[in-house]
């Protein structure tokens, strides 16, 4: 007896449509360059703690093979399903914040700097504000999604604190109060890392999702402007933070104490030229430029690839933020639209911060380049998010016929 298919529910019809190819293309293109650019960036470092020198090139490519399939699971489910995994990210994250900040769980620093946890077998160390970006990006885009549809509050406007609140509300304020609350414990718990850096990388895709999801620009931009000010206060009572900002203005008064870094990648870039040194004929990654292989492995694809090199690694971020926006436009909907907006808004802040580090446009922070920067955790992570915007592009409503 023949046994009949069992046939597919809506939910399953909508995630079986067609992915995204130049999305997918551009996302694919970029991670293999950036695990060839490891293995150039890194074997130098390799060898001199007495590894293999493809060491760390074999674990980006197996971390970046790992990502590519789990990308392509992510794509095949139904993104609705992220409206209420969101609340377990966003509760892990903030576990995970705290637990980073417990002696014997963070990898140990002689500045005092907690940001990464332990290593724990098999599993990697990996930094909680990774977890934390993604988890903000679902909840706020489940919650802000069903902004219209909730049921209006009222308040006794015979009392002064109910008129009060009435007001507000009208303003658009109080809807605003649980994403402020969250954003808020995030940016304590980042400070006593400390991770302004990251903070910041949490802060702007929300943003971006609260002003694409319909809250007043005056509010979004008096929130900024308060964040902004918390940040500088940070900076300010800092001696780790207001000691980049000195290095920032001239690093080469400082070029044994804090400068030596930036100063090599200045270096770096300049010799690549216009046309690059050569693939893997690189100087500076010979142990003269810390982090090579990691958030500054701009430079050495600048070093050899050349500013022409450069320019199409740009290029192919840019087109990929472009389509990613694309994407966005045409969504089944509001939910799949803000999700995709906080993802590739994180995406663009991340390269821009990096790249505008290496250069010394902004003062040095601890910011990766996506697809690139070695860091098997973080290149699954980014991956996955890649795959949540490919699974929203298969369910954009096919064009009307005629």
């Amino acid at each position: 007896m023949v046994k009949r298919k069992r046939d597919l529910t809506m939910e399953e019809q909508l995630a079986r449509g067609p992915i995204d190819l130049p999305f997918l293309m551009l996302v694919v293109l970029l991670t293999a360059i950036g695990v060839i650019t490891v293995f150039s960036a890194s074997y130098a470092t390799a060898v001199s703690e007495g590894k293999s020198a493809t060491y760390y090139f074999f674990r980006q490519a197996f971390f970046a093979v790992l990502g590519l399939i789990i990308m392509f699971l992510v794509s095949k489910m139904n993104y609705q399903s992220f409206r209420w995994i969101s609340v377990f990210v966003l509760g892990l994250a903030l576990l995970l914040l705290v637990a980073v900040l417990i002696p014997g769980v963070h990898t140990e620093r002689s500045d005092g700097v907690r940001r990464w946890i332990r290593s724990i077998g098999p599993i990697p160390s990996f930094q909680p504000s990774e977890v934390a970006k993604l988890g903000v990006i679902l909840y706020f885009s489940a919650r802000m999604s069903k902004r219209g549809s909730e049921k209006k509050k009222t308040f006794n406007t015979r009392t002064y604190t109910g008129t009060l609140l009435q007001k507000l509300d009208g303003l658009g304020l109080m809807e605003l109060i649980p994403y402020a609350v969250i954003l808020l414990v995030i940016m304590l718990l980042m400070k006593l890392e400390p991770h302004m850096s990251g903070t910041i990388l949490i802060l702007v895709p929300a943003a971006a999702i609260l002003f694409a999801g319909g809250v007043r620009l005056l509010w979004v931009a008096i929130g900024g402007g308060g964040v902004a000010a918390l940040l500088l206060l940070f900076m300010s009572g800092s001696s780790y933070q207001g000691g980049r900002i000195d290095i920032w203005k001239d690093p080469w008064a400082y070029p044994k104490e804090g400068g030596y870094q930036i100063i090599q990648s200045l270096y770096a870039i300049g010799s690549g030229g216009l046309f690059g040194v050569g693939f893997g004929q690189g100087r500076q990654k010979q142990l003269f430029l810390p982090e090579a292989e990691n958030d500054f492995i701009f430079s050495v694809w600048c070093e050899e690839m050349g500013l022409v090199g450069a320019c199409v690694v740009v290029l192919l971020f840019m087109l990929l933020i472009v389509r990613g926006y694309w994407i966005a436009l045409h969504a089944r909907d509001r939910f799949g639209s803000l999700l995709v907006v906080g993802i590739i808004t994180l995406m663009a802040a991340q390269v821009f911060l990096n790249i505008s580090v290496v250069t010394n446009f902004l003062p040095t922070t601890g910011v990766s380049l996506p697809f690139f920067s070695y860091g098997g955790t973080a290149l699954v992570i980014q991956l996955i998010e890649m795959g949540i915007v490919l699974g929203v592009s298969r369910q954009i409503p096919a064009p009307k016929q005629g």
